[in-house]
């Protein structure tokens, strides 16, 4: 797969950065970032379904593990896909077939009178959002000037975390609209995915896959949209010059000396993010808080503040990643989210209810993820990968990702079954400490670095 490189490195372009065209900057990051939305729309939308699918489909837990988490099987090839047809077709093009999908898989899903047809959908969504998941922060990281990076491709998890509470806001609109409710859910997918679809068409190819395909007047003209000046004949040539070494790069090489330590912290980070339970809470959360004892309605309006919460965290997130930095964002958030497991799962076990007291621990666990691994995993993982092997080795630590959400996903309500809710939880709380401790000796910053400083920092030296 070839490399995948970012105008934030362009020699020279910081020359110019005091000129940068904000409002330029913002419409194609606002654009690429409604990707996130979907994602999150299109994985969230699920959580206010599940009563009555479960019910329309006659589904035991695990039955209902594999329909809410199929989708993600089809994140995993998306992931797989999305590098190598980017890197062919372009980045902008590989949106637009994803805004199809998100639209034909809400229409599919709501008009499934089969489960194996709605699986079926929730998978070719999946494709979509897998896609996705990958190419708009790449789109974003390629068009952004490096000292806007990190919080503009943070900004891409804001799009998630609201596309999450558009879902959430969307299921307590329609629970009231009849037996049927559970299809216009899902169905109702379809009018940001065209809104996708039609913004996608104002905004333009990035200017380095414009040049990797000799179009070089093209990717001209946006550069000087993006920083106030015409690109000298050096920029352009820097560019160039990164393509020279291109070659096809296969998976074992991934695995070889020289890249396999990266590989793998990009791999246990990317995991990390999910495997201590965060889209158990999201996709479940109505069914958690009916648990304590309050009715559907109150449920929905309860998940609705998780969304909340989880959009204002990230905004956090966006407005402190580039001056805290990433290290230690992971390190408070996954330690905060053990302390806010551990409080949930006490209040299981002692079956105290009162006061909020789930909803609060709820919410500060949302929230300790969403300003922390939930935004900087993707800053981290756009970063931390070298130039050569950059886009195969993003499809690999995502792929990962997406089976470790699926591993979650699935097997959360047959531990809560089986188990219990407040063991569960402990289970959570245990993997979000032992990331702590990966986090602490592992997780080098890159705070403040060009890409090129960050390859030096793990890479071994010659």
């Amino acid at each position: 797969m070839p490399v995948t490189v970012t105008t934030a490195n362009l020699p020279g372009t910081e020359l110019v950065a005091a000129g940068v065209n904000q409002r330029y900057v913002w419409l194609f990051t606002g654009v690429a970032a409604l990707g996130g939305l979907l994602f999150g729309f299109d994985t969230a939308v699920i959580s206010g379904a599940i009563p009555y699918i479960s019910t329309y489909f006659s589904l035991d837990e695990y039955s209902l593990g594999w329909a809410v988490g199929s989708i993600l099987i089809g994140c995993a090839a998306g992931s797989l896909l999305a590098g190598g047809a980017a890197d062919r077709y372009g980045r902008r093009l590989v949106l637009l077939v994803c805004a199809l999908l998100f639209a034909a898989s809400g229409i599919g899903a709501g008009l499934s009178q089969q489960l194996y047809w709605f699986v079926f959908f929730r998978l070719l969504g999946g494709l979509g959002v897998g896609a996705a998941a990958l190419v708009s922060p790449m789109y974003i990281a390629e068009m952004a000037p490096a000292r806007l990076r990190g919080r503009l491709v943070a900004f891409y998890q804001m799009a998630i975390a609201s596309g999450i509470l558009l879902a959430y806001c969307s299921n307590l609109l329609l629970d009231h609209t009849g037996e049927n409710n559970w299809r216009w859910m899902f169905a109702s997918q379809a009018i940001p995915s065209v809104l996708f679809l039609v913004l996608l068409l104002l905004v333009p190819e990035t200017p380095r896959w414009l040049i990797r395909s000799g179009r070089n007047r093209e990717a001209g003209k946006i550069l000087e949209k993006i920083y106030g000046e015409a690109p000298s004949d050096a920029e352009i040539i820097g560019i160039q010059n990164s393509y020279q070494q291109e070659h096809r790069s296969f998976v074992k090489e991934l695995f070889n000396t020289k890249y396999r330590a990266v590989l793998w912290l990009g791999i246990l980070v990317a995991v990390f993010q999910q495997i201590t339970g965060i889209n158990a809470i999201l996709y479940y959360a109505p069914v958690i808080f009916r648990e304590t004892g309050i009715s559907g309605s109150s449920s929905l309006m309860q998940t609705i503040g998780v969304g909340i919460v989880t959009v204002l965290a990230t905004l956090f997130a966006i407005g402190f990643v580039d001056k805290l930095g990433r290290k230690a964002f992971f390190l408070t958030g996954s330690l905060t989210m053990a302390v806010s497991l551990l409080a949930v799962g006490a209040c299981f076990q002692l079956s105290y209810f009162d006061h909020y007291i789930v909803l609060i621990f709820m919410l500060l666990y949302v929230a300790s993820f969403g300003c922390t691994l939930g935004a900087v995993t993707w800053v981290y993982l756009s970063e931390i990968f070298p130039n050569r092997v950059r886009g195969l080795a993003m499809s690999v630590a995502t792929l990962a990702l997406w089976l470790a959400d699926f591993a979650v996903t699935y097997t959360f309500p047959v531990m809560a079954r089986q188990l219990g809710t407040a063991v569960t939880m402990y289970c959570y709380a245990g993997i979000s400490l032992i990331a702590f401790g990966y986090m602490l000796a592992r997780v080098k910053e890159t705070k403040g670095k060009s890409l090129e400083e960050i390859e030096t920092l793990f890479l071994p030296s010659k």
